[in-house]
């Protein structure tokens, strides 16, 4: 790995690829995700799995459904032998024709909004014992959280609504065992979800491409006197939906509470903040509204010698190390090295995975021995926080790829292949960044740093 120095320096704007196709989810990669599934409920001995799913929560459901329940909520069931139950409220019935698998269908208003229909009036646990779970002995229940740590050392901790855990108590019999089994899918050293196949990173690296485009249209937008709202308008993308709260925000953030982009003006010397997300990759900026280093309020005069190239080395660092293999406590501690939390104050984890939701989990955490692996999807989240100063972001996604997953996608996808090694070769050639062959950027913004928002062709960069 080299170091430094960076400095500004003019280059031209990374190619973006606006009205790219989507990429569906073949039929082959939902039966693989089956078949993966019931391996690991092999693996922790678990005669069922019941799966829960809302809108926020979906996730997990979806990777075998391939929808989410929208305003509702939503079980599937599925048995050691691969039978599949689907217990849906009433605006989602419709949608288990259309879902990935086949399965049988039950009926829970239970599941509905408040005041619809509430016939037939069969309670949950009658249902669950109709699905099959009351004949089990090993039942894994599958939210959307890892408890960790000393907290859940003693107990056996549940994230899904009370009325749901208590009809599943009592559909079981007193002998059966309940289990949290949500690290099925998302545990960053065991969980299905944390690696994808080529078809799965084709179908992510449309979301990718989508908010780092966005993210870039709005960077060249900013100007004093725009509002919010205006250049929030620029990181909505395509109709689709985003999986974080967009931010477009000016100046101090949160101000009466609000978490959108708002009616509030631009102003010269403002410190700003950009995010938009889409399935399979977040891209997020923050920097200054000004031109040039001179144009920095007094206060923060030292902002790119104090924050910024710090933070740009450090992302940087990141990129040069991380390839197939690497433990997630060497990168944790690449970057305790590089960015000493003592000194810049971040406190998440310093990299993590991606999915359809922004933060599936993370292996890079202190003295983690989890080894970084081929198909593993990875949003560089550096956060630094230094009193008085605005931030520097440039969060965006890569995925890692061995040898011959690189040359399935190659062969498989070969348009998404040239993107990559487009982009591969602008953070080579341009910003003189040294790459692993195993690191693949799937947002255009990789490595793209501005400091100073009204300069719209200066970014950091490596010396030649």
């Amino acid at each position: 790995m080299t170091n430094g120095p960076y400095q500004l320096r003019q280059v031209p704007q990374p190619q973006c690829y606006p009205d790219l196709p989507s990429v569906p989810l073949s039929d082959h990669t939902i039966q693989q995700r089956l078949t993966k599934v019931l391996q690991s409920m092999r693996r922790l001995s678990l005669d069922a799995l019941v799966i829960y799913a809302d809108k926020e929560h979906g996730a997990n459901f979806e990777y075998l459904s391939g929808f989410i329940p929208r305003f509702e909520e939503a079980l599937l069931l599925l048995n050691a032998d691969g039978r599949i139950c689907w217990i849906l409220g009433n605006e989602n019935l419709k949608l288990a024709a259309h879902a990935r698998l086949p399965g049988d269908v039950l009926h829970s208003p239970w599941f509905s909004l408040p005041n619809q229909p509430m016939q037939p009036a069969t309670p949950l646990y009658q249902l669950l014992q109709t699905a099959g779970i009351g004949a089990q002995q090993r039942v894994g229940l599958a939210g959307w959280k890892l408890f960790t740590g000393p907290a859940a050392s003693n107990d056996i901790l549940f994230d899904v609504p009370h009325f749901i855990c208590q009809a599943l108590q009592q559909a079981l019999s007193a002998d059966a065992q309940l289990v949290n089994a949500t690290g099925l899918f998302i545990s960053p050293q065991e969980g299905v979800r944390t690696t994808n196949n080529a078809n799965e990173i084709a179908h992510y690296e449309y979301g990718a491409n989508l908010a780092s485009t966005a993210i870039l249209r709005a960077l060249n937008a900013i100007e004093p006197g725009k509002s919010e709202k205006q250049i929030g308008a620029l990181l909505a993308a395509e109709g689709q939906a985003n999986n974080v709260i967009m931010i477009a925000a000016t100046g101090d953030r949160f101000e009466h509470a609000s978490l959108y982009p708002g009616d509030k003006k631009i102003a010269h010397g403002d410190k700003f903040s950009l995010t938009t997300s889409y399935k399979g990759g977040l891209s997020s900026r923050a920097a200054y509204v000004v031109a040039a280093e001179s144009e920095l309020p007094a206060a923060v005069a030292d902002y790119l010698q104090r924050v910024a190239q710090p933070y740009y080395h450090a992302v940087v660092s990141w990129l040069e190390h991380i390839q197939v293999g690497v433990t997630g406590g060497e990168i944790y501690q690449l970057i305790e090295q590089v960015l000493p939390k003592s000194a810049f104050h971040w406190h998440l984890n310093p990299g993590h995975l991606v999915a359809d939701e922004e933060w599936l989990c993370s292996p890079v955490y202190p003295h983690s021995d989890i080894a970084l692996a081929s198909g593993m999807l990875l949003q560089i989240d550096i956060i630094p926080s230094v009193a008085g100063y605005g931030g520097a972001s440039i969060e965006d996604t890569i995925a890692l790829a061995d040898r011959q997953l690189r040359a399935q996608l190659a062969a498989d996808y070969p348009a998404l292949w040239q993107r990559i090694c487009k982009r591969r070769a602008y953070l080579k050639e341009v910003l003189h960044l040294d790459l692993h062959d195993d690191l693949l950027p799937l947002s255009n913004t990789v490595g793209y740093l501005r400091p100073f928002l009204l300069d719209k062709n200066s970014v950091l960069a490596r010396q030649k």
